[in-house]
Formats: C-alpha cells, sequence, structure tokens
C-alpha cells in the first residue's frame, strides 16, 4: 500500500516538474529560430561584402514588391548593417534562450534521476517485505 502512495506521489511531482517548465516543442522551436537566423546573418554579411565590392559610382536597386527602386550605396549599406546588428541581437538572445533551456533540461534530468533512484528503492524495499 505505502509502495503504490510513493508511486503516486512520485507520478504527480513528475507531472508537476512537466507543467511548470518547458516542454521539448519549446527547445525544438528556439532551435529552428536559431538555425533561420543564422541563414538570414550568412545571407546578409554576403550581401555587405557584394556591397562594398562597389564603387560609390555603381547604381544599387532594391526590389520592394514587383518594382527594382534605385537606392543610395550607403542607404544600402547602412541598411543592411542594421540589419545584421538587429539579427546579431536577435541570434544572441535566442543562443541564450537555449542555454537557459539546456540547464533547465539538465535540473529535469537529475531530479528525474532522483525520482527514478527512489522509485527503484520503494520497489526494492516493497520486494523485500513480501
Amino acid at each position: 500500500m505505502r509502495f503504490k502512495r510513493n508511486f503516486k506521489l512520485n507520478l504527480i511531482n513528475l507531472k508537476l516538474f512537466k507543467k511548470k517548465y518547458f516542454s521539448i516543442s519549446d527547445y525544438h522551436k528556439a532551435l529552428l529560430q536559431r538555425q533561420q537566423l543564422d541563414g538570414q546573418l550568412n545571407e546578409n554579411t554576403a550581401v555587405k561584402q557584394e556591397l562594398d565590392l562597389l564603387k560609390s559610382g555603381n547604381e544599387v536597386f532594391k526590389l520592394i514588391g514587383p518594382v527594382l527602386v534605385k537606392q543610395d550605396l550607403e542607404e544600402a549599406k547602412q541598411n543592411v548593417v542594421k540589419r545584421m546588428e538587429y539579427i546579431s541581437a536577435e541570434l544572441k538572445r535566442t543562443e541564450d534562450l537555449i542555454a537557459n533551456l539546456d540547464k533547465k533540461q539538465d535540473t529535469h534530468r537529475e531530479a528525474l534521476a532522483k525520482l527514478q533512484q527512489s522509485f527503484q528503492q520503494a520497489q526494492l524495499k516493497a520486494a523485500m517485505k513480501a
């Protein structure tokens, strides 16, 4: 009887633990976001390198909908740099989120190991009494 009660308490603790913290989908979403941001940063880095090759007299066009609009070279460079700064900041925020989720995952793993160990001890005690 005591064994069943301990088992139910451990099961309840595990369910509360799961609800209280993150789900795997949060971690997966963060990884996908990091991957997307990394791709965007690489793309913008390539654009910046191409813009750096241009001379001040060259023309730059920006695609807005179906229309190519002429844009000043310096303005285009500034836009790309600002975009890269923004993406870098978002990438750092996402990296911090992933690190935080990793720490929580390690904490959960340790707590789960303790719960499993106590469960096994309770099983062993119940088997010895029987």
